[in-house]
């Protein structure tokens, strides 16, 4: 059974997605079957239930709101793809709070040449597992904010909640 939950944000509700304690989906919406519709097959088979409290990634969602920035990363996520798109969503969670890359340098850092941006670009925009696995901390290279599944004052608020809190605790 996946489990979900829906947890208070300022820039609205976050909806949480656990099997057997790992995050499976995690997305900015007030449903949470909009995110269990992206799930694989296999896991939509097993049902949703809509539950009080999933403890720990509720628990670090609260504290990423309270300033522990570094509080997501302690989540374990699993989410499908190819053996690039996963390299692409592991470095995505290397990006520390308060910085940003590009597409390019996301690329790179994942192991594959610069010149594979848009593939970078892609895993973003298939990440179910957002603001954990932190498709926002990515930047296009010519400027501004980018698309975000969730919004661009979804993505600017995070970021600026996290730029913030960097500079508080720094």
């Amino acid at each position: 059974m996946i489990a979900a939950q829906l947890v208070p944000t300022p820039v609205g509700p976050l909806a949480l997605l656990s099997r057997e304690g790992v995050l499976v989906a995690a997305g900015f919406t007030a449903d949470p079957k909009e995110m269990f519709a992206r799930l694989t097959p296999e896991l939509r088979a097993e049902g949703l239930e809509v539950v009080d409290d999933l403890g720990p990634a509720t628990q670090a969602v609260r504290a990423y709101l309270d300033g522990d920035l570094d509080a997501l990363e302690a989540v374990p996520v699993s989410q499908p793809g190819t053996p690039t798109r996963r390299r692409l969503h592991a470095a995505l969670r290397e990006v520390k709070a308060g910085t940003t890359v590009s597409y390019a340098e996301l690329a790179v850092r994942a192991g594959l040449p610069r010149t594979a941006a848009r593939a970078a670009g892609s895993a973003c925009a298939q990440n179910l597992i957002a603001p954990f696995v932190p498709c926002h901390r990515v930047l296009p290279s010519t400027g501004g904010y980018g698309g975000y599944l969730y919004g661009s004052p979804v993505k600017e608020w995070l970021l600026t909640h996290e730029s913030r809190h960097v500079t508080t605790a720094g």
